[in-house]
């Protein structure tokens, strides 16, 4: 005689189900449902706390690259990992949390970056970078200087206040100081609305939450009735 066939796993498991009442099948199915979504939920804030997180820009401090009501995207490993502020909204001292793991990303001049608002901690700031640690900027008026040179910047919006302008100087200027160790000097594209470096200080290297990676949704709120999608922006890179 020759050998029993074998069952395949899953005709077991069909023939267990087969053999269950109604209720326990019910009871099976709910307890599967169950498992997949806790797997889910577990996948998705892995996801936003270490990886990918989704924000949403509330006001027009860096306009034009980025405007109210625009939906992006922060690449939060590209600076390297780092552990989140809280756990479930709760600061424990101890457990390193809001420091980085381990870095494997530089930051450099230009970057959009979402961090930790210094003057409180509960707030979440995106700004562009400027400077870097050991530099020595100065900002008079419309103009930034870098290490004693005039420093490009192209993405810079002044629309308050008229190109070199004793209000302008007032309001903008900073330095010249020597941005410290481990720490980053930032600023808003609209430099007329921004609040950022010149007027509370430095950004620690260690608050920076990730990069600003892609508009994924744009919505005009204010003006764009009755079709308030900026199709246009959707996709659309941040530089």
């Amino acid at each position: 005689m020759g050998e029993p066939v074998r069952e395949s796993r899953a005709q077991q498991a069909q023939r267990g189900r087969e053999a269950q009442s109604p209720a326990q099948r019910s009871k099976t199915l709910i307890r599967e449902y169950v498992e997949a979504f806790a797997v889910a939920a577990v996948l998705a804030l892995v996801i936003r706390t270490f990886i990918l997180q989704a924000y949403k820009i509330p006001s027009g401090s860096m306009e034009p690259t980025l405007l109210i009501g625009d939906h992006i995207l922060v690449n939060k490993l590209a600076y390297g990992l780092r552990m989140p502020d809280s756990l479930f909204g709760l600061r424990m001292e101890g457990l390193g949390l809001g420091s980085y793991v381990v870095r494997f990303g530089t930051v450099h001049r230009g970057d959009v970056v979402v961090f930790v608002f210094p003057r409180d901690r509960s707030k979440d700031f995106i700004k562009r970078v400027v400077a870097l640690a050991s530099d020595q900027v100065e900002v008079r008026g419309t103009q930034v200087y870098i290490n004693g040179r005039l420093a490009p910047d192209p993405h810079a919006r002044y629309t308050k206040t008229a190109a070199g302008s004793g209000a302008a100087r007032v309001y903008g200027d900073f330095g010249p100081q020597v941005v410290p160790p481990n720490k980053l000097f930032v600023m808003g594209d609209n430099r007329d609305l921004s609040y950022d470096s010149r007027f509370w200080g430095f950004v620690d290297m260690r608050d920076v939450e990730g990069r600003a990676l892609i508009i994924y949704w744009s919505w005009d709120t204010e003006d764009g009735w009755p079709f308030p999608v900026r199709w246009r922006r959707i996709g659309d890179l941040v530089n």
